[in-house]
């Protein structure tokens, strides 16, 4: 079972660090088939950019949150659903 984002998944690259907010928010690493590696929190291209630094993952997809403490709810939430 996956996160219930709406949205598609992306390559993790430099091309989605650099379009991803500079804002809180909730997101889901993927492998190459689209599974779910992991689901985190955080600042949306500081997250990133240490996930494609690592390797942790080769897909990606988001959502904003208005604060960091709502993206932590949010993320606590989606993993619960896994």
């Amino acid at each position: 079972m996956t996160m219930p984002l709406q949205k598609p998944w992306r390559d993790l690259d430099r091309e989605a660090v650099a379009s991803a907010p500079d804002r809180p928010g909730v997101y889901e690493l993927g492998d190459a088939d689209g599974a779910v590696r992991s689901i985190g929190h955080g600042v949306l291209r500081d997250e990133l950019k240490t996930a494609l630094a690592y390797g942790d993952g080769d897909r990606v997809r988001w959502v904003e949150a208005h604060t960091l403490a709502r993206a932590a709810e949010l993320a606590d939430e989606h993993r619960e659903r896994r």
